[in-house]
């Protein structure tokens, strides 16, 4: 059965929800930066918020500097209870965990040069243990296909999201974490085909991100995967400034189903 899954969005220290094809490394004065929401309340508030609701696989994610602080504030309120992601390494995997985080996500490190590396994958692996760890796929689309997307979504590596790619790495961790970058934070609904090709390719749970805009949205995705993959709201949730989407509904869907 597909299950509401919580996000919690920093950008610049801030709980945020941003059009995630925006986000770049070069725009240094943030003029072309899209921000959806910026929250008034610390992270820690929606941290006690998904906690309270048992809002399980929740999960935190720094786009950029400025973000560990916030971060740590949100793993530290509900311990062994959130995912870490954004700017995760062998080398800081292990102190995320320390810091009270369930999981850690990664994508970026995993694509030296845009280049998928195993050596990399299997370092980290060894330093958290499969259990520990979600691999981040997010992606753009181009024609009939989804290529995995790094740095913001902004570079296209050499990995295509499809079922070769899912079989092999779900050897190596427990969970996929998918945002579809060309939908994010717009609102406009879900990429409906990535979502079913998603419970077909994957052997192990996948939670999708990406243009929900509907508390139906979890039964559709429910319909199109057959329960197999979960799904995350963000700018269209109510707790982050929306209009579209009750918390409390959703909350209540993970209750009743």
């Amino acid at each position: 059965m597909t299950r509401f899954k919580g996000c919690i969005d920093i950008h610049a220290g801030q709980v945020k929800q941003i059009v995630g094809g925006t986000l770049s490394d070069n725009d240094v004065s943030g003029t072309e930066l899209k921000t959806n929401f910026v929250a008034s309340l610390p992270s820690d508030h929606f941290a006690r918020l998904y906690q309270h609701n048992q809002v399980t696989g929740t999960h935190v994610i720094k786009l950029g500097p400025g973000c560990d602080e916030a971060a740590i504030n949100a793993l530290s309120t509900w311990k062994n209870g959130l995912q870490i992601g954004g700017g995760i390494t062998a080398e800081n995997a292990k102190n995320w965990i320390d810091n009270g985080a369930q999981k850690v996500i990664v994508t970026s490190y995993l694509f030296p040069d845009a280049k998928f590396s195993l050596k990399r994958l299997q370092d980290l692996v060894g330093r958290v243990g499969k259990d520990r760890l979600v691999i981040d796929l997010s992606c753009r689309r181009r024609g009939d296909e989804w290529i995995v997307a790094m740095n913001k979504w902004q570079t296209l590596t050499d990995t295509k999201v499809n079922q070769e790619t899912l079989q092999g790495l779900s050897q190596y961790c427990t969970e996929f974490l998918v945002h579809a970058a060309d939908v994010e934070g717009l609102c406009r609904g879900i990429d409906q085909d990535l979502v079913s090709a998603l419970a077909r390719w994957s052997p192990i749970p996948v939670t999708y991100a990406g243009g929900a805009r509907s508390v139906d949205d979890l039964a559709l995705v429910d319909r199109l995967s057959g329960g197999k993959v979960d799904l995350t709201y963000g700018s269209s949730l109510d707790i982050f400034g929306g209009t579209l989407v009750k918390f409390a509904d959703c909350v209540e869907w993970n209750k009743t189903h």
